[in-house]
């Protein structure tokens, strides 16, 4: 998705960001961006990581050293996203659920087209989903991505069996909810007129979620 560089969300503002790590995060930018303009331009699979480098003005074993693998430039902006559940559930307020605080980040990003959510009919942010499901290899790297969403979620839980379970289930429900209105908006349709559908189903799959598979039947 074609998202910010930065984190943003519940519990970011705590921790203010060092001038050095402000500048690598710069730096990731900018390779990043240099990156998957080309891919959008050529096909991920026709432009070189010696290309990249080179358009971003640094050798190859620099770029390296930001990202292991040539995938990562395109991903790099899941990665930003990585522990973005776990953040909203560690700042939830007290009388608020970890699953209440999940429901109402989803829903709000649904309010504001965030990409995160599929719910974003944005040429760029469309080229790119369709760069992404379209390049296997960036669908098997993107799963690492999830895995470790779904293990810092489950920390923020408590890291017990139930909590991994849990965190499980909250990855997968936002991924297909995402995948699902990304899919509706790539056949056609505008963000605006999937809107109101996914507020529903995201309800729905919040309160299978609380209530379990056979808990609302």
């Amino acid at each position: 998705m074609v998202m910010s560089g930065e984190k943003t969300g519940p519990g970011t503002a705590a921790r203010p960001i060092s001038l050095r790590e402000r500048k690598k995060q710069l730096t990731y930018q900018a390779v990043s961006d240099a990156a998957i303009a080309m891919f959008l331009e050529r096909g991920f699979d026709k432009v070189s990581v010696a290309e990249v480098a080179a358009a971003a003005d640094i050798s190859k074993p620099t770029l390296f050293r930001y990202f292991p693998a040539k995938e990562d430039l395109a991903l790099h902006r899941f990665a930003d996203h990585e522990d973005e559940a776990a953040r909203v559930v560690a700042a939830r307020g007290q009388d608020e659920s970890p699953l209440d605080a999940l429901r109402r980040h989803f829903l709000d990003g649904l309010e504001r087209r965030d990409p995160v959510t599929g719910l974003c009919d944005h040429p760029q942010v469309l080229a790119f989903h369709r760069m992404l499901y379209g390049t296997p290899s960036l669908v098997a790297r993107m799963y690492g991505y999830q895995g470790r969403s779904e293990a810092a979620l489950a920390r923020a839980l408590g890291d017990g069996v139930p909590d991994r379970l849990a965190a499980g289930q909250i990855v997968a429900v936002q991924r297909i909810l995402a995948l699902e209105n990304w899919r509706r908006i790539d056949a056609g349709e505008s963000a605006d007129e999937v809107y109101e559908d996914a507020v529903r189903a995201a309800g729905l799959a919040f309160v299978q979620l609380r209530t379990g598979i056979e808990g609302d039947r």
